[in-house]
Formats: structure tokens, C-alpha cells, sequence
């Protein structure tokens, strides 16, 4: 007898679970040719509330855990990745040499990312010059919880973007790309299996122009990438929301991501903290 394939089912990733959206929506996803391929959630204002909820809460805990740690936990991801090589290779498509090197350009990043975890705040950190008897030390600190619109580079793209969020100590709650999906939600179950803890990152599938002003008007969100955001009257929409409460902004930009990655992407959501400190005390 032949047997029916077991097929996946693409849900969203939330505090470390995988809940179906709470609208019970979905759309298809299809190929470039046209070719229908999976069902994905389609995430609701619901779904971006709770994704919010589950980042803040995560976010002691990760913010807290040592430099060190996090870059450990990077690494993990990129081993696990590198583990699903062929699996990731073919949800990408277009020719497996091509799918293959993009997967290993993503590791590659991954583990870049991995490396700067406990360097960034000797670069980025500084002793301020003062006339006193005292220290002036400044060093950076992580933004809180970040919203993320992925592009439409279903991998690569999406790992530039969440790796130097989350590897500074800040959470995020990620709008995956629209039209590729499936990449994103396959790319959770590595996240949570790779001891980063639930909530870090959080994935929401569905469509940008309905997912994405709530998350910039959120009050408990402190920052806005809106890298994958093409449409320029939908990202204006979201800068004047995410001004309500001072979001810092990261705004729309074509890049190449197999170019060498800089450090804007890390230092755009930190905090500098300076301290005094009297001498001699």
C-alpha cells in the first residue's frame, strides 16, 4: 500500500511555543512559478499582542545573562543550522548549489554575530575624559524589545536581522517575509531547540500591512526595524506611530546580504550608559 505524507504544518512561534494564530487564518504559499506549496498562519493584532507579552518577558533574563553566554547560544543556532543544511536548502529553491551556498552564507553570519557578543562593549564602550576627581565610564546596553519586518530574503536576510538584535541582549517579535515564509517558521524550530530561551525571538507569519503598524504603535515595544518594509507610505505609517513613545527607528534599505555585515546593525538598538564614579572612595 502506499502511504500519504505526513505534511508540515506552519504555525507561528511565540514564547518558545508553536500556537496556530488565534483568528484561525490562514493563506497559501506559493512558489514563484505559482505552484502552491503550504498553508502559513496568518498572524492577527492578537497574536502581535501576545508575541509583545512573550518578549518583554523574556527579556531580564536575556538582557542578564552574560555576553559570553549569548555568543555560546549564537553559535548553538548556527550548529543546528548547519545540521539542517539540506532540509533548509530545499524550502529555499531555486537550484540546490545555489540554496546550499545560502545556508552556508547564513551560518557563516550566524557565527560572525557569535563572535562580537562579548567584543561589542569594548568597541562600542568608552572612559570619558573629565577634569575631577572622579571616573566617567560609558558602556551599552540593550534596547528592550524590538520589532523586526524581515525582507524578502527568507534566510540570509531574516538572520541579519535578528542576529545583531538579539545578540546585543535586546528580544524581538519578527514579521516574517510575506510571500517566503516557510524558511522563517522552519528557522523557529532550530531557535527552540538550540537553548535560546522562549520569547528571544518570536515569529509572526501573515501580512505585513496589517501586522506591522500595531507593532509600531505598541507601547511596550522600544524599537522598529523596518528593513523589509517596500512600500514607502506604509513605512511612514509606521515611523509617525513608533514616534508615540520615541521607538528608535531603523528605517527602510536595499541591501545586499552577502556583502560583510558592519556594526550599525548592533549599536542602532543600544542604550550608552554612563556612570560617575568618584576616586579615592
Amino acid at each position: 500500500m502506499s502511504r500519504l505524507a505526513v505534511r508540515k504544518t506552519y504555525k507561528l512561534y511565540i514564547g518558545g511555543a508553536f500556537p496556530r494564530s488565534e483568528s484561525g487564518r490562514s493563506y497559501a504559499v506559493t512558489s514563484p512559478k505559482g505552484d502552491f506549496l503550504a498553508n502559513a498562519s496568518r498572524a492577527s493584532r492578537k497574536d502581535v499582542r501576545d508575541a509583545v507579552v512573550a518578549a518583554r518577558k523574556a527579556f531580564p533574563g536575556w538582557s542578564g545573562a552574560t555576553a559570553y553566554n549569548r555568543g555560546q547560544i549564537l553559535y548553538r543556532i548556527a550548529e543546528m543550522l548547519e545540521g539542517r543544511r539540506a532540509q533548509f536548502a530545499e524550502e529555499l529553491g531555486g537550484g540546490k548549489k545555489a540554496a546550499l551556498e545560502a545556508v552556508d552564507a547564513t551560518v557563516d553570519r550566524l557565527v560572525w554575530y557569535a563572535g562580537w557578543s562579548d567584543k561589542i562593549a569594548s568597541v562600542h564602550g568608552t572612559a570619558n575624559p573629565v577634569a575631577g576627581p572622579y571616573f566617567n565610564l560609558s558602556s551599552p546596553e540593550p534596547t528592550g524589545v524590538v520589532a523586526v519586518v524581515a525582507p524578502e530574503d527568507p534566510l540570509m536576510g531574516l538572520i541579519s536581522v535578528v542576529a545583531p538584535v538579539i545578540v546585543t541582549g535586546n528580544t524581538c517579535v519578527v514579521i516574517a517575509a510575506e510571500r517566503t515564509p516557510l524558511p522563517s517558521i522552519t528557522l523557529a524550530e532550530v531557535l527552540a531547540t538550540s537553548d535560546l530561551p522562549g520569547g528571544v525571538v518570536n515569529v509572526l507569519t501573515g501580512h505585513q500591512r496589517e501586522l506591522a503598524p500595531w507593532l509600531a504603535a505598541h507601547m511596550d515595544v522600544n524599537g522598529l526595524d523596518l528593513t523589509g518594509v517596500s512600500d514607502a507610505d506604509l513605512a511612514l505609517t509606521c515611523e509617525q506611530a513608533a514616534a508615540e513613545n520615541l521607538k528608535r527607528v531603523l528605517r527602510p534599505s536595499d541591501e545586499d546580504w552577502r556583502a560583510a555585515p558592519a556594526l550599525t546593525r548592533m549599536t542602532r538598538f543600544l542604550e550608552t550608559k554612563t556612570v560617575w564614579h568618584p576616586m579615592g572612595a
